[in-house]
């Protein structure tokens, strides 16, 4: 096991930059794409191998997403047509389930690979499916995919399982787009999700009581 000894007394001086977090980039980066008559650009935003993904599979989808800095991401989604993830890169991609709730409120389908880029544990997607389920989409998975189609979300009240991180962000996402007001209970408190939520608010929606 590591050691590190520290031994203080010394004046402290200087300065650290933090690197953005994947955890909070991985759904606003997807929740860029919701905007259909704009751009979004994104400070801070970490280029790991999830995020690179994530920007191809945009691109993939119709949208244009490409680093104007080191860490500044561009988005422009107005011509965001195709409802179908390249499977491979979606099934690889830990946050995949995020673009089916993009896909669902811009496009009312969506095809997205279930996530299996990372091995910690199950990543079951029930909580997601039943979360569009009671936004008035018909879900279901076939074939390693998520399948969904909806003519229209709707907004709901719905007991997020667990607490959820994934399914609050997904949910999040997609009711942003959707008629009436969406209420989630149980949803996570994580700082990731107060991330997104002033993001989305930034993009002119309105999310109240983020990690409450």
């Amino acid at each position: 096991m590591a050691l590190y000894r520290i031994d203080g007394g010394n004046r402290l001086i200087g300065s650290v930059q933090i690197t953005g977090s994947k955890n909070s980039a991985l759904p606003i980066v997807t929740a860029a794409a919701l905007a259909a008559n704009g751009e979004s650009v994104i400070d801070n935003i970490p280029r790991y191998t999830d995020i690179i993904d994530l920007i191809h599979i945009l691109r993939a989808l119709g949208a244009k997403a490409e680093f104007i800095g080191e860490k500044t991401l561009h988005v422009d989604a107005r011509e965001l047509n195709n409802h179908v993830a390249p499977y491979e890169l979606a099934r690889r991609l830990r946050g995949s389930t995020y673009i089916v709730g993009l896909l669902l409120a811009r496009l009312g389908k969506a095809d997205v690979a279930v996530p299996g880029g990372c091995e910690i544990g199950a990543r079951p997607v029930d909580f997601h499916i039943k979360g569009f389920e009671a936004l008035g989409a018909r879900a279901w998975v076939e074939h390693g995919s998520i399948q969904a189609e909806t003519p229209k979300l709707a907004g709901a009240r719905f007991y997020v399982d667990r607490k959820s991180h994934g399914t609050t962000c997904n949910l999040m996402i997609a009711a942003s787009l959707a008629d009436g007001t969406t209420v989630l209970e149980n949803a996570a408190q994580e700082p990731e999700i107060v991330d997104l939520a002033n993001f989305l608010n930034a993009m002119g929606g309105r999310v109240r009581g983020a990690g409450t």
